[in-house]
């Protein structure tokens, strides 16, 4: 939703089954980890997606997917293991 447009808390949590406390705790632990900022308007926080933030994660992700996909396609191209240790 805050890629789409900056929200309150408030505008947020009206959107979504949880609480207002439970999307401020969610907000908190986004912007701790520098994903959203805040910002005052009067009385309320607004918040917004960093973009580079999430360009970053973005990056991880897609490298992550990439590199287990090839690990994947490796394992799965590889002629049988006929050396299994017998057992007693």
């Amino acid at each position: 939703m805050l890629c789409e447009r900056p929200s309150s808390v408030t505008t947020l949590a009206s959107a979504l089954p949880v609480s207002r406390p439970a999307v401020s705790q969610h907000l908190r632990v986004l912007k701790d980890v520098g994903l959203v900022q805040d910002r005052a308007e009067g009385t309320r926080r607004i918040y917004t997606v960093q973009p580079d933030a999430l360009a970053a994660i973005r990056t991880y992700f897609d490298d992550f997917w990439q590199r287990s996909l090839m690990a994947f396609r490796l394992a799965a191209e590889a002629p049988p293991d006929n050396t299994k240790a017998e057992q007693p």
